[in-house]
């Protein structure tokens, strides 16, 4: 069969153009997935090999296209048009991207509980916990507002066993012998207190940048101001407000309210006790004006409302569970310097039943 020479230039356009097509599909690259840089900034090679030319660099959040995996390493094409492998291990997928996304929006009106600063560099998880995936990283010194409290089983870690006796009970010392207990008599019955996990305490916090994500509470310290610091009295002051501002000759003086708890984490409540610190103008000194000793959780919440002849006050609501986990508002104002309870339509003040003294006979 003879074959016409314009018929043979079209094969040969057809071959040609059949050889071209993958190579440039190794030029630009099939994308396999989206994912994103974790660590604070990773150099790209142009090899996988123990000698290596830089190809460029990521930072930590930005968003790469992956175009091919070895064992340990990818190759990731940025949005500037950069290609080079990377490891694995500084990458994270766009569903954890997304959570924190989803994070971020779910909490963006929540109400600041208390100001803070990163003690070291540290993750912005998407849960309580050290296993939990993680993106963001945010350098020591870093100032973060504090938004909810959480807890989280320290991975791997329980309380070691330990043996306890009766004795230790009853204020006796192991092995001690009670006065006037005959030798060989039996003291006390060891026996072995089962370990159980640690729990850690853990802040959802919004960091410089408005991204929301979950930090070991022990890596944030309060910035708290000093003149109510100094009352915490062992305690550890988990949340603070300022409820107004007061006069004091050509200054203005802030009037706080401070959340505290016990100075341990893995506590079933946020706190267990709150106070009102007001400034006396007369001795221009800060004073306690108001405690309470109650378990509740967080949120608090601080307004303004308008009582009348007394003015605008400032408010603050206590969240309080009851042994069901249903959760009641206890509303309080502030009328420098007293605090009082303000109750909710159809509430009835608690009453204080007084125990009469016993009647003494007549002999």
């Amino acid at each position: 069969m003879i074959v016409s020479p314009a018929k043979l230039r079209w094969i040969a356009f057809a071959v040609l153009l059949a050889l071209m097509l993958p190579a440039c599909n190794r030029g630009r690259g099939r994308v396999l997935e989206i994912a994103y840089v974790s660590g604070v900034q990773v150099n790209l090679r142009d090899r996988v090999a123990a000698v290596y030319e830089k190809a460029g660099l990521v930072k930590n959040g930005d968003r790469v296209e992956v175009l091919d995996r070895d064992r340990r390493f990818v190759k990731v094409r940025t949005a500037t048009g950069q290609m080079g492998w990377m490891e694995q291990r500084y990458l994270v997928s766009q569903q954890v991207f997304d959570q924190l996304q989803k994070l971020t929006a779910e909490n963006a009106n929540d109400p600041v509980q208390a100001h803070g600063v990163t003690r070291n560099d540290t993750n912005l998880h998407v849960a309580p916990g050290r296993d939990t995936e993680h993106l963001y990283q945010i350098l020591a010194g870093e100032k973060l507002l504090l938004l909810k409290r959480g807890t989280a089983e320290k991975a791997g870690s329980v309380t070691a066993a330990r043996t306890v006796t009766s004795g230790e009970k009853t204020g006796n010392k192991p092995g001690e012998r009670k006065e006037g207990a005959a030798v060989g008599d039996h003291q006390a019955t060891p026996r072995t207190a089962m370990p159980h996990p640690v729990i850690e305490d853990w802040w959802l916090v919004r960091d410089s940048h408005a991204r929301v994500g979950w930090v070991l509470s022990r890596m944030v310290d309060l910035d708290i101001p000093l003149e109510v610091a100094q009352y915490a009295e062992g305690q550890r002051i988990v949340a603070f407000f300022v409820l107004n501002e007061v006069q004091d000759g050509d200054k203005k003086v802030a009037q706080y309210l401070t959340v505290l708890t016990e100075p341990k984490d893995g506590l079933p409540f946020d706190f267990n006790q709150f106070r009102v610190f007001t400034w006396n103008v007369k001795r221009h000194r800060c004073e306690t004006a108001y405690r309470e000793r109650i378990e509740g959780v967080l949120p608090v919440t601080v307004t303004q409302e308008d009582f009348g002849k007394e003015g605008m006050l400032p408010v603050f609501v206590i969240r309080v569970p009851d042994e069901n986990g249903k959760v009641s508002e206890r509303k309080y104002k502030l009328n420098t310097p007293i605090v009082r309870r303000v109750l909710a339509p159809g509430e009835e003040p608690q009453k204080t039943i007084r125990k009469r003294p016993p009647l003494r006979r007549r002999h």
